[in-house]
């Protein structure tokens, strides 16, 4: 009798699937997409309905071929690509390939990864779900559409090999605008007052400045605060009104994509794409032990925070018997969704709850340890009781201002005995009070501070904002990013996401000559309209040819207005050498000033931008020469250069006769697990140097300080840094953000 094969995405899959389906069936894997758009065509046919020619992806073809001969042995097939729009794309691809073969397919899907839910998934086969797929091939269809339409535009009219993404170009306008907006700021003076006052007990406490004539205290100038100072030190100060009142405070609900990727971001420094490759690791299954391969955590790509009323069960059975009744809640807590959340499956939880962070810990790598402790506990908190806290506000009277004193003291940890994102906590706890007591002064201090620009966006902030904007999706959002980075449109600015030059450009081109596509209200109406089609509201086709037909009219306006700045853009710089203007051109290795009199003038200069866009020469760096080796491809003398960004390289000095080089090496391996790369010294567009993976952008693991061939021994963070700092003078520390651990270096 013929078995019944199952096709999932992932060979990390079939090895848990099979463990517990043991022989009764065969598990193979497509590896991913198996048929896609080509690559050197547009492969859609516009005068057809925009029928896609799809082809196999290079490759793929033995892939393909297996999965054919697997088809025609089995009995029924099994498509169980990953429980989402993309998984289903899969799932049709391969249904197409295998159809000739065999027409008995059905599609199923698992949440998470274990018996129970795979077997469950094995009774409740369907059809493969047609407006899914359709809405995939239609998000496909638009990227494909905006890129290949616009990109080659690009090449023409600013730099060859350049391309335009539908969503990643709106992200990219974010990150320009909150750019201008920091160079376009202008700081505001004002001061801050803060008194330590004590009462008849002589007990101190300290209080801010509040109001000032019942208004917001606004204090602009040293005069105004000098003037203030004077008036306050010959009042009388006293206890205006006391509250007290108990507050409690809830768990949030379990993480979905995007907050797992902020959290991660902010608490150990993983960029998106490091977040969902972890994720996806504990997902697929880990080795544990006698227990063998286990998936321990639900699908990680979701914007949905319910969750099973099973895991729930077994939360607060958790709960109960090791923190004890009162840290559950008498009622089990639910979670609303937002409402463009496509509810197919779980939030990001344990997959399950009683295997706590300390019984895997001794068989996962630090970042697979630290992420499954983090769902867990945020998963847990979630289904436990509020915390409490007892707060005191206290307000006081001197003169003609108000000034506030704020008390707080935990009465009951609640879920924070378990997850707290912020951190540890301490009590405010101020003495007793009473309306009307006299207080005494015993300082006054002052200090002049000034507003701040608008942060850059980190990683996490960039995904909560588009989040918040329904630009993208949870499958999309470590994409965007790093698409971008590749792109060089952006670089990483101590973890934060500044535009280069190149990608300031791009987007002032993109915004002036395709307002709609670039506009972010038009994104989100497009990613609504795509659910749609997924939900079957709306016909992919006429979706398609609702957005041709504005997106034609404005594309072939631009290819005739487009300002072309592949010959230079102009600055009003003067060349150094003929007075000529210098113009920004973009090379290989970054943007650059050149003489707009070349050829006659081949004065050329690097530039960096001030903190308010103004361009700012770079001194010339000094002409490195040092030996290093023998140049494998001509025999020539191999030296040590520096690059425009700063950092150094390797090269033959036979060039441009001989072209080969090479990034400087640390000579530390990767501290990545399975990345075979070694740690190379790099240059960022500002040029600030920085340490990071050769194998970027497979791997982008990266620090700014330069790495140390050790383990740390708190944490077990593969390498260390050296740093100076004016505290601990010259040290190594711990790369990794949430490790204090450090040590000082002997003079």
């Amino acid at each position: 009798m013929s078995k019944d094969l199952i096709i999932v995405e992932s060979p990390a899959k079939v090895k848990t699937i099979k463990k517990f389906l043991g022989k009764d069936y065969l598990v193979d894997a497509s590896v991913g997409h198996i048929r896609d758009l080509p690559k050197k065509s547009l492969g859609v046919n516009e005068n057809d309905d925009f029928r896609p020619e799809y082809e196999i992806i290079y490759g793929k073809k033995k892939i393909v071929t297996r999965l054919q001969q697997g088809a025609r042995k089995a009995g029924r097939v099994f498509l169980a690509p990953d429980p989402d729009r993309e998984g289903e794309a899969i799932a049709w691809h391969i249904a197409e390939s295998i159809k000739k073969q065999n027409t008995n397919v059905s599609r199923i899907q698992f949440n998470e990864i274990t018996p129970r839910a795979v077997r469950e998934a094995l009774e409740h086969p369907r059809k493969l779900n047609e407006n899914l797929f359709n809405s995939q091939q239609a998000r496909r269809i638009l990227d494909r559409l905006v890129g290949y339409k616009i990109s080659p535009l690009l090449w023409n009219k600013v730099k060859r090999g350049l391309s335009a993404g539908r969503v990643q170009s709106v992200a990219l306008r974010m990150i320009v605008e909150r750019e201008r907006e920091r160079q376009g700021f202008i700081p505001e003076e004002y001061w801050v007052f803060k008194a330590v006052l004590s009462n008849a007990g002589q007990e101190s406490f300290e209080s801010q400045l509040w109001k000032i004539d019942n208004k917001k205290a606004h204090v602009g100038s040293e005069k105004q605060a000098r003037d203030l100072e004077k008036i306050l030190l010959k009042s009388s100060f006293s206890v205006q009104e006391v509250e007290e009142k108990e507050r409690k405070r809830d768990p949030k609900p379990p993480f979905i994509t995007s907050t797992l990727q902020q959290e991660a971001g902010n608490r150990f420094g993983f960029t998106a794409k490091r977040t969902m490759s972890v994720a996806q690791k504990l997902y697929e299954g880990v080795e544990l032990g006698d227990r063998g391969t286990v998936a321990l955590i639900t699908y990680m790509r979701t914007d949905s925070v319910r969750v099973s009323k099973d895991s729930q069960i077994s939360a607060r059975e958790w709960i109960v018997s090791n923190l004890g009744k009162n840290y559950c809640p008498p009622k089990t807590r639910f979670f609303k969704s937002k409402g463009s959340a496509q509810d197919a499956h779980e939030a990001v939880r344990p997959v399950d709850p009683a295997l706590t962070p300390e019984d895997v810990r001794s068989f996962l790598p630090r970042d697979q340890f630290m992420m499954y402790k983090v769902i867990w506990e945020r998963f847990m908190a979630s289904q436990m009781a509020a915390a409490r806290f007892w707060d005191t506000t206290v307000t006081v009277a001197a003169a003609n201002t108000l000034w506030r004193s704020k008390g707080e003291r935990l009465i009951f940890d609640g879920f924070l005995k378990i997850y707290s994102a912020s951190g540890s906590r301490d009590d405010v706890t101020l003495p007793r009070l009473e309306k009307t007591d006299k207080l005494n002064l015993d300082s006054l201090s002052t200090e002049q501070k000034f507003t701040q620009p608008p942060p850059r966006y980190s990683e996490a902030s960039l995904v909560r904002q588009l989040e918040e904007l329904g630009i993208g999706r949870p499958s999309t959002y470590a994409a965007i990013i790093s698409t971008l980075l590749e792109r060089e449109y952006v670089i990483l600015e101590e973890k934060n996401l500044a535009p280069t030059e190149l990608g300031s450009e791009v987007c002032d081109l993109l915004v002036e000559h395709f307002p709609r596509l670039l506009d972010l209200k038009f994104t989100a109406h497009m990613e609504e309209s795509l659910d749609r089609v997924a939900d079957g509201a709306k016909n992919w086709v006429e979706l398609l040819k609702d957005f041709a037909g504005q997106f034609y009219p404005t594309l072939e306006k631009a290819k005739k207005e487009m300002a072309a700045v592949k010959a230079g853009k102009e600055t009003d710089i003067k060349c150094e050498r003929c007075g000529l203007n210098m113009l920004i051109r973009f090379g290989r290795n970054g943007a650059f000033l050149a003489c707009s009199g070349y050829p006659d003038c081949k004065s050329t200069s690097n530039f960096s931008r001030s903190e308010k866009g103004e361009i700012q020469l770079l001194e010339a760096e000094p002409v490195i020469k040092e030996k290093v080796g023998t140049c494998p491809e001509c025999k020539g003398d191999l030296v040590l250069k520096k690059a425009r960004t700063g950092s150094r390289f390797i090269a033959c000095d036979n060039y441009p006769g001989c072209k080969y080089s090479r990034p400087f090496s640390t000579g530390i391996p990767c501290p990545v697990e399975g990345c075979s790369g070694e740690i190379v010294e790099k240059g960022s567009r500002r040029g600030k140097v920085f340490y990071g993976c050769d194998q970027y952008p497979e791997c982008d693991y990266a620090v700014w300080n330069y790495p140390v061939n050790e383990s740390c021994p708190e944490c077990a963070s593969r390498i260390l840094v050296r740093k100076s700092t004016k505290t601990r003078g010259e040290h190594v520390a711990c790369p990794e953000k949430a490790c204090k651990y450090w040590y000082k270096l002997e003079e």
